[in-house]
């Protein structure tokens, strides 16, 4: 069987367990780097609700946080406004040059 030379087989630490995943070999750092990212707002939230929320809702209150962050940075990267004003103003720019 030949080998995928292009898969890298790595162990993550995420929170409390330790994760053996195969991944592209290019996105190992954005791997280690969502990693801490979720071991670090898992931490947040454990401290600040210590004793008060049970370990599944800090890990929902995680998930929650970090798709959120997400959600706001894609729509802050949306590029169709900006390409609906230049098409606007490239036919503006047309039309005033007949």
């Amino acid at each position: 069987m030949a080998e995928n030379n292009s898969k890298l087989q790595i162990r993550l630490h995420v929170y409390d367990t330790d994760l053996s995943v195969s991944i592209p070999r290019q996105d190992e750092e954005y791997y280690r780097r969502a990693a801490k990212l979720i071991t670090d707002t898992v931490n947040t939230y454990a401290k600040v609700y210590r004793g008060r929320k049970s370990d599944k809702d800090v890990l929902y209150m995680t998930l929650i946080d970090i798709a959120l962050r997400y959600e706001k940075e894609s729509a802050r990267n949306d590029t169709a406004p900006f390409s609906d004003i230049l098409a606007t103003l490239t036919s503006e720019i047309e039309e005033a040059m007949k």
